[in-house]
């Protein structure tokens, strides 16, 4: 994937932020499984938090301000997970191989994109936002080694 201009790129995250909103909002109205409903809700509101972010860096880029870095380990189990599709009543340990997936992916993305310019607060932008999806992905992960360790795994 390649952009012309900053504004490309930025359309492109925005898209993908717009997209994951979406996804994650139309998941949390069809589940049944309260605990993931939950889990959808937040991750819906923590993506629009990233779309928010990328419209106002976009607006003016002297807002984003200073973040704090924190080293986010990766267990790496989506790194070996085949990608699924979500299918209503879908067990919990799928729900959460599909959000390690789409997190996985949205990380990739970041640090692509962060690749793709020069210019140093796009570079920022990019880094701070593959942060806050290696976190989301640790959740899942996370959530997931719990799951399968409480089930004997």
């Amino acid at each position: 994937m390649s952009f012309n201009s900053v504004e490309e790129i930025l359309d492109f995250a925005i898209g993908n932020e717009k997209k994951a909103v979406a996804f994650y909002q139309d998941l949390s109205g069809r589940e049944e499984f309260a605990a993931a409903r939950e889990t959808y809700v937040e991750l819906a509101k923590e993506e629009k938090k990233h779309q928010t972010m990328l419209e106002s860096f976009r607006e003016k880029p002297e807002k984003l301000g200073r973040y704090k870095y924190k080293w986010i380990p990766d267990i790496k189990r989506s790194n070996y997970m085949v990608d699924i599709e979500y299918e209503k009543g879908m067990t919990y340990v799928d729900i959460l191989r599909l959000g390690m997936k789409r997190e996985e992916k949205a990380l990739a993305l970041y640090n692509d994109l962060a690749s793709q310019t020069d210019q140093d607060d796009l570079i920022d932008l990019f880094r701070m936002l593959a942060q806050e999806e290696a976190k989301h992905k640790a959740f899942f992960e996370t959530q997931y080694d719990d799951y399968m360790a409480a089930q004997g795994d």
